[in-house]
């Protein structure tokens, strides 16, 4: 039998879904070259995930495609619950003016849109490639590395890749995850749902947000998530499948409340499909350097709109930090943090998930009449109100690379703002790719070219502006703020933040010695040499080489 050709690539992904070809675009973005494999010749048409909030879309506008995601979706107006009647038991809107990240707090838009784009924008990286109807069959570590087995489904052909790192992105039935020996542990909910997408140009008159019905006996959710698309999302009883609801007319029964207005021959069902809610978490997500992301290594019920933006977290998390090891300006130790901080983030979040489902549809008969007393003076409690609708998510736990504090409004771990900076930019336009410090007060000379060798961008906030603002209220001086925009370590002593983040990353290659491959800590010249200043402050020259 004839040995098939072998190619080296430094990463391979496996699977070309959100979560793999935002892996591949940073890697690749960073200077990494990547081959992503996928079993499938394009976008799956169909739509699933509709929602992502605004930590996301800052990750989506770091792969450069702010505008283009702009132009396909639709901010929403918040929560409202409803009773089976349709009669409002609460309503929870968001402030358009609080965008900490740049962006609205919700967004709805139709994933295979958000998909081509993302591919679209993957084909104008030189460091990366996608290769369709390529099913990877095997991944085998050895001592010199791994090799990645697939079939091209096209011709039958067998080839072989050897890499140093493997993502898994390949979705709830993961090869990978099965290769690395991992499991995926239930968290004890299992549900089947009805999702309805319908299309129409006509206007069904509803509130511009998302409606959760509140109902003990089917749980409902309706959303519209373009100029003519919607979709619901209804609980199936026991016996029920989606073949029940295969036709308009019977569907009619659970979405004429909102429908009630438009003739029947004005709207077109896209699809009806029968989904099961699980939730999940694998018991490892790493061996050795193959590593799982999204579906792969978490299910998060649909309740809070975060399982297709779980996996767009793990690939900031990760893609950073294979980056940084393989231009050799991290250590290889880093890349156990990815696991330390996804997996205890990953876990609360689907825990919030469970518990917002549980409030909103679980108690039965007591329950929903604890719901109609209870959720229409809920919004009366002072900040309630912004906590339900609030998008945060909760600061990554402690590791190597995030120093916590159990102190209230301590920085470490969560997100510095995408603040901004004037004359239309914010901080993410011009803090580059790499580790930065912002701070109040001017590092030494001596920790500011120690932070220059290795293009570390350094800002200097202004009193009083939204960075000091941010520092002032995390009673810090100075934050140590990573490439995936986490607070690495923040606190009064900037000198010590500067020695922190010498001793974690070492000195760059200059981008000309690369050979034309950039490092981890620059592909923006603005912020690989120079020290940065908050526009709105009083300017700062650089020092002279």
């Amino acid at each position: 039998m004839t040995t098939p050709p072998t190619r080296r690539v430094p990463v391979v992904i496996v699977g070309a879904g959100p979560t793999g070809v935002t892996a591949a675009t940073l890697l690749a973005q960073y200077g990494v070259d990547c081959l992503v494999l996928d079993r499938w010749p394009g976008v799956y048409p169909q739509p699933r995930a509709v929602h992502l909030d605004d930590e996301i879309y800052r990750i989506i506008a770091r792969l450069g495609l702010a505008d283009e995601f702009a132009g396909i979706s639709r901010p929403t107006l918040g929560l409202r619950l409803v009773d089976n009647r349709l009669r409002t038991l609460a309503e929870f809107n968001r402030d358009p003016g609080h965008n900490v990240h740049g962006f609205p707090p919700a967004n709805m838009f139709d994933q295979p849109e958000l998909e081509t784009l993302l591919r679209t924008n993957l084909e104008r990286q030189t460091h990366a490639e996608l290769r369709g109807n390529s099913e990877v069959t095997d991944v085998v570590t050895g001592g010199t590395g791994i090799q990645v087995t697939f079939t091209d489904r096209c011709d039958g052909g067998l080839h072989r890749v050897d890499t140093d790192y493997v993502l898994g992105c390949d979705g709830a039935n993961s090869l990978v995850r099965a290769g690395i020996g991992a499991t995926m542990r239930d968290l004890n909910f299992q549900q089947r749902w009805l999702v309805v997408d319908v299309a129409t140009d006509a206007d069904l008159g509803q509130w511009d947000g998302v409606h959760q019905l509140c109902d003990p006996i089917r749980a409902g959710t309706y959303m519209r998530i373009g100029p003519a698309r919607y979709r619901w999302e209804f609980q199936l009883l026991d016996g029920e499948t989606a073949d029940d609801f295969g036709t308009l007319d019977r569907l009619q029964p659970l979405i004429r409340p909102w429908t009630s207005t438009v003739p029947l021959g004005e709207l077109t069902v896209v699809r009806v499909a029968e989904y099961t809610f699980r939730a999940q978490i694998a018991d490892r997500w790493r061996r050795g350097n193959v590593f799982i992301l999204g579906d792969a290594a978490h299910l998060t019920p649909p309740f809070i709109g975060q399982g297709m933006g779980a996996g767009l977290r793990d690939a900031a998390n990760l893609a950073w930090k294979i980056a940084g090891v393989h231009h050799g300006t991290l250590a290889p130790g880093v890349l156990e943090t990815y696991e330390r901080e996804r997996e205890p983030h990953t876990r609360s979040m689907i825990r919030l998930a469970l518990s917002v489902g549980w409030a909103m549809t679980g108690g039965g008969r007591v329950g929903s009449a604890a719901r109609r007393a209870l959720l229409p003076r809920l919004r009366l409690i002072p900040g309630l109100r912004d906590k339900v609708v609030d998008s945060s998510t909760p600061p990554l736990h402690r590791s190597a690379l995030v120093r916590t504090s159990l102190a209230p409004r301590r920085l470490g771990g969560s997100l510095c703002p995408n603040a901004p900076l004037g004359e239309g930019r914010r901080l993410d336009d011009v803090l580059g790719t790499g580790f930065a410090l912002i701070s109040t007060a001017r590092p030494g000379a001596a920790d500011e070219a120690a932070l220059r060798r290795r293009n570390v961008a350094v800002l200097v906030a202004e009193a009083g502006g939204p960075l000091a603002t941010w520092l002032h209220r995390g009673h810090a001086t100075g934050a140590v703020v990573r490439p995936d925009r986490t607070v690495a370590r923040a606190g009064r002593d900037v000198a010590a933040l500067c020695a922190w983040t010498a001793a974690v990353v070492s000195p760059g290659v200059d981008q000309a010695d690369a050979g034309g491959r950039a490092t981890i800590t620059g592909t923006r010249t603005e912020c690989r040499t120079a020290l940065l200043t908050d526009p709105n402050s009083r300017p700062v020259k650089p020092p002279r080489p």
